[in-house]
């Protein structure tokens, strides 16, 4: 997979999106408008998994076309982003299973937290009924969940052992 300039990059199993905050982004007084939030997040999930090779173009054009529709959002504002900031957007992908995939995101400005958010997003097919995580996504998403939910063995079960009569 080859990284694009501008889509930010990984740490671990975090995916880290630099932003730059323009006067667009703000409100009369330079603070960042909170409908623009959400398009942040919306950026941050989307350069995630176009970084993995699997962005919503290729979904797309695959021979069963899906794409995301979020499903819930909730998201806490801490502390407001201004003008000229430098922030950083952290997505972290905490369950991609059936047809959804469950995102933590924070916005960061150098150690300070802006904002908490977790998505709820569903796979959907053009005619907007929920389908299965295609394979490709599947296999390309999970060395970026968290070691607890990924899928293991199971274990084999205890034999007892007969009591000596």
């Amino acid at each position: 997979m080859e990284h694009e300039p501008g889509s930010g990059r990984f740490c671990g199993r975090e995916h880290r999106l630099p932003l730059r905050i323009y006067c667009e982004d703000t409100d009369f007084s330079g603070v960042v408008y909170h409908g623009n939030y959400v398009r942040y997040l919306e950026r941050g999930r989307s350069d995630f998994i176009r970084e993995l090779g699997i962005g919503l173009s290729v979904l797309m054009a695959a021979e069963r076309p899906v794409t995301f529709m979020v499903n819930r959002l909730d998201m806490r504002f801490l502390r407001p982003a201004r003008i000229d900031d430098r922030l950083e957007i952290r997505t972290f992908v905490e369950v991609a299973s059936g047809a959804r995939v469950v995102c933590r995101q924070v916005i960061m400005r150098g150690n300070e937290t802006l904002l908490e958010a977790v998505s709820e997003n569903v796979c959907v097919g053009l005619d907007g009924r929920p389908r299965r995580l295609p394979q490709l996504f599947a296999e390309r998403i999970a060395p970026y969940l968290p070691l607890a939910i990924r899928p293991v063995a199971q274990p084999e079960p205890v034999r007892e052992l007969a009591a000596a009569g």
